[in-house]
């Protein structure tokens, strides 16, 4: 029988960022920053949490919060291990922390084709409440805006 060590959830560091990275070519729906895109979370300017399971990096969300609102700017999971909650848990810690920092509401972009991210969404409590059209591009597509406010 193998036992699968937990799922550890931490900040996301400078020596994490390659990994980020690597994850994220894996994840075509995700948005693609590239390494020097995550050399924000050293000026504070974003915050990043990743999943890990022993050495290896499992999924990451990176967020900003301005004044009493969280963005949620990326999130990916490892395509290999999805639907084992992993999102869950990283939305949940990225919500937990917002709402300690006096965060009265979250939003996000998703991409309209996105059907698995929307979906993951709404069941997490996020409501559509509006569209940018033509938001995306490579294909041009827009977005559809998520909010969750906290009660």
């Amino acid at each position: 029988m193998r036992v699968e060590t937990p799922v550890k959830l931490r900040a996301l560091k400078k020596p994490d960022i390659g990994a980020v990275a690597s994850l994220e070519a894996l994840c075509p729906e995700a948005a693609q920053w590239g390494p020097e895109g995550y050399e924000q979370v050293e000026s504070g300017e974003i915050q990043g949490i990743v999943a890990e399971r022993g050495s290896d990096l499992l999924g990451f969300i990176m967020a900003r919060i301005a004044a009493d609102e969280l963005e949620i700017l990326n999130l990916a999971v490892n395509p290999k291990i999805r639907r084992q909650g992993i999102a869950t848990h990283l939305l949940a810690e990225a919500l937990y922390e917002a709402r300690n920092r006096a965060v009265r509401r979250a939003f996000l972009e998703v991409r309209e084709s996105n059907r698995a991210a929307r979906t993951f969404y709404q069941s997490q409590g996020f409501r559509e409440s509006g569209r940018r059209k033509g938001y995306y591009s490579q294909p041009c597509e827009d977005a559809v805006i998520y909010s969750l406010t906290f009660a």
